[in-house]
């Protein structure tokens, strides 16, 4: 019997152990450190990988991220040969839409000044514009991305995206290529960061970007906290290049309490939970890729190493 061994939290790792034996009962499922024998792990689903991965488990065949991004993986740890899948499940699509669709709509609708407002007792109307007079830019076109721009565009707001390589979306106008950056952010009024992080991404929302926004423009970053310079962020939310920022990722994690961040007024933070992966779904969408690679189809979320992502 092979053995698929599970590496992250152990509580979700026990939903995951009853959803296996109802599901797949001819695959013993075990949780780090009780490894079993280690020749019979074929498949491995971690947030980190254990040190020593090929001589630990010299049978892998797939390692599984339990999380949306792989950032945490050292890509150069795992065998070049055995798949390296992230989690693509719709606990995790579902939950970043609607944090993303909330924070949207919270800056279109000025939430965050409201709220400044009610601090002082100020009752100011702020003036109300059309979501089709408002331009939305969505950075990152992979499935979160897509699945956000789809619900954005039922409100009427004029949805444009961004990405490495061409894409093609329905009512959406799509940027590619460094080239045509500058352009994107030039017509978005709130901009979305669902970036992977890799080498070319990491420090990308800094000051030469945030200039490259109309002026007074507002950010949701839902993507990973190292895409930031939050020294470059609370700049240009002091000088009005930027009207707002909504947060759900930092560098590091949890951001230290004396942090400029938590005190600044123009700033949301919330702790890295815009979405979350569902022990049933998530359990469920790795055992269809379990069944994928053993009858040699395509596996749903396989990471392309040299783009990192």
């Amino acid at each position: 019997m092979s053995t698929f061994l599970y590496k992250a939290d152990p509580v979700r790792g026990r939903q995951w152990a009853e959803i296996f034996a109802r599901e797949q009962p001819d695959l013993e499922f075990r949780i780090w450190p009780d490894i079993g024998d280690p020749e019979k792990v074929r498949y491995l689903a971690a947030w980190v990988p254990p040190d020593d991965l090929e001589q630990r488990l010299p049978n892998l065949q797939v390692v599984f991220s339990t999380g949306a991004g792989i950032d945490q993986f050292d890509l150069s740890a795992i065998p070049a040969e055995v798949p390296l899948v992230r989690m693509i499940e719709p606990g995790i699509v579902d939950g970043m839409v609607e944090y993303a669709v909330f924070s949207v709509l919270a800056l279109h609708r000025d939430m965050p000044a409201y709220r400044r407002q009610q601090a002082q007792a100020l009752w100011h109307p702020l003036q109300v514009r059309a979501a089709h007079e408002r331009r939305i830019g969505v950075l990152g076109l992979g499935s979160l991305g897509q699945s956000l721009l789809e619900r954005l565009r039922l409100f009427g707001f004029d949805c444009a995206g961004w990405a490495r390589s061409q894409r093609s979306i329905e009512g959406v106008t799509c940027f590619a290529g460094a080239q045509s950056l500058d352009a994107f952010l030039a017509r978005t009024d709130i901009l979305v960061c669902l970036l992977p992080l890799t080498e070319e991404t990491r420090g990308m929302l800094g000051s030469r970007l945030f200039n490259a926004l109309p002026r007074g423009a507002g950010l949701v970053h839902v993507g990973r906290g190292q895409h930031l310079n939050a020294a470059d962020l609370i700049a240009a939310l002091d000088t009005g290049q930027l009207g707002e920022a909504i947060l759900d990722v930092t560098h590091p994690e949890p951001l230290p309490a004396d942090h400029l961040l938590w005190r600044h007024p123009k700033v949301w933070i919330t702790p890295h939970i815009a979405s979350v992966t569902r022990p049933d779904t998530a359990a469920m969408a790795v055992l269809d890729n379990i069944r994928r690679f053993e009858h040699g189809e395509p596996l749903i979320g396989l990471v392309d190493r040299a783009r990192g992502y």
